[in-house]
């Protein structure tokens, strides 16, 4: 199996017919819940994200190119729709989501210019 069958078999299973996530959305570190099953929808969109590390080190990346270009996201139009996601400091016009426990991240990206998208990278989480 080829890559790119591979990812469309982890997406159909991740992803409803309705385009909204299947399964509830994890931290990778510490696994406390980001996302109820239903609350996103899947979007393709390239976003680069600073490597993960703990929110004391992500307010310093505005000169660091260390991370990762990713496409495939969660999005939801309202930050209370989050179960438990925090958010640093502005980096530029940018905040990065993080996990509001552990504080590990950025597992996510929102752009103060656009009030209604809030993204979460389906790399940066686990899905159960």
């Amino acid at each position: 199996m080829n890559q790119e069958s591979s990812e469309s078999a982890v997406r159909s299973e991740l992803v409803s017919e309705d385009g909204k996530n299947n399964k509830s959305v994890l931290c990778q570190r510490c696994g406390s819940k980001v996302l109820c099953p239903g609350t996103a929808v899947l979007a393709e969109k390239q976003l680069f994200l600073p490597s993960m590390r703990k929110k004391s080190g992500l307010s310093n990346v505005e000169g660091s190119l260390d991370g990762d270009t990713l496409t495939a996201h969660w999005v939801v139009d309202d930050m209370f729709t989050f179960e438990n996601v925090g958010f640093t400091n502005d980096v530029g016009r940018i905040k990065y989501l993080i996990c509001a426990d552990c504080e590990i991240g950025p597992i996510g990206w929102h752009c103060l210019d656009d009030k209604k998208s809030f993204y979460i990278a389906l790399d940066r989480v686990n899905h159960a």
